[in-house]
């Protein structure tokens, strides 16, 4: 049964990518190629010919390829139609996916936080809220994580990672219960977006800097600890307000998968009647 599931899953791949190129194929503009149109031109866009010639792959492979055969498709192959094609970046990654390929790493510009995810931030005060990047730098916080962390406003940008903070503040040693329990999944997490994001410099930067600020980040970093994320809860003391039971979620951004939105929430009566205080104290 699974092997006939895995071949099925298989032919709808092979066809929705057959039909993906021959889409895209028959959009393209042939005047933008030097193909002026003409009476034996009978069909819109690209001929498989044309295509195969300008992609530098054999006519008949590229015809499998709309016929839906079973035939292995390389990286380059499909960065070459891509190219072609000049499919935009949307359509260049579904490429890729239905060719059973990660996409390659590309250059991206600074991560920015759209206006609307900067207002849901505030909007959900008091629960303490803010916007992450993949490294735990803090793009994006309402009033009452402010007042829940502490000290964010005085700090220099580069500072205001959650990392950064929980490894070198005192007060973030004071805030957590349990803050070793605290530290350790975020490390396990580091280890694997380090792994995940190789092309990324703020990442070994940043593992550079904790470990030349932190002896105790060095010691817990020779572990070799790699985790997925995963919803908890977190137990704070707060200096003026104190004990806070907290539960969180992570949730990722559509539009870049750089950025996510940790929100928390009360975990029970007493801590839900202190978060109004939150704001006050901020």
């Amino acid at each position: 049964m699974v092997g006939a599931d895995e071949a099925l899953k298989d032919l709808v791949q092979h066809g929705e990518l057959a039909a993906f190129l021959r889409a895209r194929r028959e959009a393209a503009d042939t005047v933008s190629f030097g193909l002026q149109p003409g009476p034996r031109r009978r069909t819109p866009g690209l001929r498989r010919e044309e295509l195969a010639q300008l992609a530098g792959i054999s006519v008949t492979w590229y015809t499998w390829l709309e016929q839906s055969r079973d035939i292995s498709v390389s990286r380059q192959v499909v960065d070459s139609l891509a190219r072609v094609l000049r499919l935009p970046p949307g359509d260049r990654a579904h490429l890729f996916t239905l060719a059973g390929l990660a996409l390659p790493a590309e250059h991206r510009g600074p991560v920015e936080i759209d206006g609307t995810l900067r207002r849901l931030v505030h909007t959900l005060d008091p629960h303490p809220a803010c916007v992450i990047s993949l490294w735990w730098d803090l793009l994006a916080w309402n009033q009452a994580y402010a007042a829940l962390i502490g000290g964010l406003e005085q700090r220099p940008p580069a500072e205001r990672n959650s990392l950064w903070l929980t490894f070198t503040e005192d007060r973030s040693r004071r805030l957590f219960l349990d803050w070793t329990e605290e530290t350790r999944p975020l490390l396990g997490q580091l280890r694997a977006h380090l792994a995940r994001h190789p092309d990324d410099p703020r990442g070994p930067e940043l593992v550079e800097a904790l470990q030349a600020a932190s002896p105790r980040f060095s010691e817990l970093w020779q572990d070799q600890d790699v985790r997925q994320f995963e919803s908890a809860r977190k137990r704070f003391q707060h200096p003026s307000l104190g004990r806070i039971d907290l539960d969180y979620v992570k949730l990722a951004t559509a539009d870049d998968d750089r950025q996510y939105l940790l929100a928390f929430l009360p975990a029970d009566a007493a801590s839900a009647a202190k978060l109004p205080g939150l704001i006050v104290a901020a």
